[in-house]
């Protein structure tokens, strides 16, 4: 088992931080954090691209890059992601990816988990369903395609979206491989005791650091004080 799979623990989740730059993942792991994750909402906007179409594999990929310099552990979100995505993040220093199916053909995703973990079987294969993302939510059709990505080769299934503890607590007794979820309704606490094992932020950080810029400038403009405690300069370029 490697450093990364043994920080998934049912009960004890990974929280998971997302960033979209070295400057992010410094902070991050100055805070503790032993690993990130990138997110595709962050490194896409940042590039002006959109998210949710590929579009942003090759920023994500040269980020994990940089990121070889800081330490902690980094997994990709490669979005729908392909076999040589996937091999170049790993090659890049990433120790998972994060692969959707975008709620496209299970059997497809399957295959793609599957040729991934054979020509990258280091790399801890995160299989994110859509049932709760692209829909309302589906709580049979997320089990059907856990089941089938871990049956693949999985090394974690992610369902965004889902919400509620019973649904929560059923996807973590039907799969043999860790459970991830997207931090938002449940408190960390409530979701560890039902034994989920990763907790990610998703876009998080990215959108609070978007309201942060407008919130900082708005203040200056209107002459009022700004937040105190900021990273000075010589933090930040040190």
């Amino acid at each position: 088992m490697t450093a990364f799979a043994e920080l998934h623990r049912p009960g004890d989740p990974l929280l998971l931080a997302n960033v979209w730059d070295v400057a992010g993942a410094k902070a991050l792991a100055a805070a503790g954090f032993a690993a990130v994750g990138t997110t595709s909402l962050g490194v896409a906007a940042a590039h002006g691209l959109p998210d949710g179409e590929n579009a942003s594999a090759p920023e994500t990929i040269r980020l994990v890059a940089r990121l070889a310099a800081v330490p902690v552990l980094v997994s990709a979100d490669l979005e729908r992601g392909s076999v040589h995505s996937a091999v170049a993040a790993a090659e890049a220093g990433a120790v998972g990816v994060n692969l959707e199916d975008g709620l496209g053909d299970a059997g497809a995703h399957a295959r793609l988990i599957r040729d991934v973990k054979r020509e990258a079987p280091g790399l801890f294969v995160n299989a994110r369903t859509d049932t709760h993302w692209l829909r309302r939510g589906d709580l049979r059709e997320a089990l059907r395609r856990g089941r089938l990505y871990q049956d693949a080769g999985a090394d974690g299934v992610f369902v965004p979206g889902v919400s509620g503890l019973p649904d929560i607590s059923a996807l973590v007794e039907a799969l043999d491989v860790p459970l991830n979820v997207l931090y938002g309704q449940q408190p960390v606490r409530d979701l560890a005791d039902v034994g989920v094992a990763r907790v990610s932020m998703g876009s998080l950080l990215f959108r609070a650091a978007l309201a942060a810029i407008t919130e900082t400038a708005a203040a200056v403009r209107r002459a009022e004080p700004v937040r105190p405690g900021l990273p000075s300069y010589r933090d930040v370029n040190g």
